[in-house]
C-alpha cells in the first residue's frame, strides 16, 4: 500500500521520524553527546524501520543548531524555565518549535498534533496537556496568518 501523498511525503514515515527525533534529542539533552554522535547511534536502528531519515536528521540537527533561539522563543509560553520542564516534554517542545519556526512546509496543526501524540506515548500522564497549551500559544504568535486562516477541507 502506498502511503505517500502527491507531494511525495509519507506521513507515517514522518511520524516515525519525529518519534526517533524525540528519542535522539532526549539522549542528546541527557548525555551531552553531540547531535551527530546521537544520530550515528540511531542510524543503525533507523535503517531497519521505515522512516524519513532525512527528516529525522533535519529535526535533530535543527534543534541542535537553533536550541538557544528555540528556548528563548518558547520562554514566553512556559510557566517555568525550559530546563525545569520534564526532559521528554522539553525535547518535544524543542522539536515542535523548530518545525513551527523553520519548517513552514509543515502545517502548524500537523506539528501540534504530532507533538501531542508523541508526548502521550512517551511523556508523563498529563504532559500532552502542557505541550498542547504551550504550542497553541506559540503557533498563534509564530504562525498567526496560518492559524487565523479559515479551515478548508
Amino acid at each position: 500500500m502506498n502511503r505517500r501523498r502527491s507531494d511525495g511525503i509519507d506521513p507515517v514515515a514522518r511520524s516515525r521520524s519525529r518519534r526517533r527525533a524525540l528519542q535522539a534529542v532526549y539522549a542528546w539533552q541527557m548525555s551531552g553527546a553531540t547531535a551527530r554522535e546521537v544520530i550515528a547511534q540511531f542510524a543503525h536502528e533507523q535503517a531497519h524501520e521505515v522512516a524519513d531519515l532525512e527528516y529525522f536528521e533535519d529535526l535533530v540537527l535543527g534543534v541542535d543548531k537553533h536550541c538557544e533561539d528555540l528556548d528563548v522563543a518558547l520562554a514566553p509560553f512556559l510557566d517555568r524555565d525550559i530546563e525545569q520542564v520534564d526532559p521528554i516534554e522539553r525535547a518535544v517542545l524543542r522539536i515542535a518549535a523548530y518545525e513551527l519556526r523553520q519548517r513552514r512546509d509543515v502545517p502548524y496543526r500537523v506539528v501540534i498534533n504530532e507533538a501531542i501524540e508523541t508526548v502521550k506515548r512517551f511523556g508523563s500522564e498529563h504532559g500532552h496537556t502542557y505541550v498542547n497549551g504551550v504550542l497553541d500559544h506559540a503557533a498563534a504568535e509564530w504562525r498567526s496568518v496560518e492559524v487565523q486562516a479559515p479551515r478548508t477541507r
